[in-house]
């Protein structure tokens, strides 16, 4: 049984979206060999042959969303969408399953940053809406929370258990940590969250050389000096991508 999280409500002024996401706990495999007949054809030649507004369905794997123009059109399918993936053995946790509103911000106003519960992970990525600095309403992607916690967290086990290793490996190893953590999450507009992942990582590689030994303590002046001979990777934004146009 896949254990699936369905993302809720939302709306937007003249391209409504209603958003379902659904992430399960069976393998990309199984999800693809399922999902496609569950749900994909089923959302292609039934759901949105049925619909007022529009409605598109975007997923990878075990994780989709779906967005719709009319809010109506999303209860219906909500209202069905459980006994649909119950006949190929499928089941959407209660506690996983809501409904988002998701909407275009008003003009000169940011209500994202007000009303955290207006926006949606997805991927890794929290998207939600702001206004660029041209005044018009965009939608904007930066890591998740509990991604950009756990990223941390590992490169603190790894400089905890290796920090008995060679600087020159040590920083070897991190360099490629931080351009692999560049590579998926190098996105147009994450630039700040990227920033401030190195940062945090050069703190926690200082505090983990700090206690090699007691006689030459890794203090941050020197560990800046050794950051101008071995500086780690800088931020790169690897991806050009919009999750939406600009709207008037």
């Amino acid at each position: 049984m896949a254990e699936c999280r369905l993302l809720r409500k939302g709306r937007c002024l003249g391209l409504a979206q209603v958003i379902f996401c659904v992430q399960g706990v069976i393998s990309p495999l199984l999800s693809n060999i399922y999902l496609h007949e569950a749900l994909d054809k089923w959302f292609e030649t039934v759901v949105k042959v049925r619909m007022r507004g529009r409605a598109f369905l975007v997923r990878f794997a075990d994780d989709f969303v779906m967005v719709f123009e009319v809010e109506e059109d999303a209860r219906r399918v909500m209202q069905v969408l459980p006994s649909r993936l119950a006949r190929f053995g499928l089941t959407l946790h209660p506690a996983k399953t809501r409904l988002l509103n998701f909407r275009v911000q008003r003009k000169g106003r940011n209500d994202s940053k007000t009303n955290p519960d207006s926006n949606f992970d997805f991927l890794g990525f929290t998207h939600f809406w702001d206004i660029s600095e041209k005044g018009k309403s965009v939608v904007r992607r930066k890591t998740a929370r509990m991604r950009y916690s756990r990223g941390l967290k590992a490169i603190a086990q790894w400089c905890r258990t290796n920090r008995h290793l060679a600087v020159l490996e040590q920083h070897k190893q991190l360099s490629a940590k931080l351009r692999g953590h560049y590579s998926y999450y190098g996105i147009t507009g994450n630039f700040r969250s990227l920033k401030l992942f190195k940062h945090e990582a050069e703190r926690i590689w200082q505090k983990w050389l700090a206690r090699r030994t007691r006689l030459q303590a890794m203090l941050w002046d020197r560990f800046t000096r050794l950051l101008q001979f071995l500086p780690l990777p800088p931020v790169r934004i690897v991806h050009s991508v919009y999750a939406a146009r600009s709207l008037p």
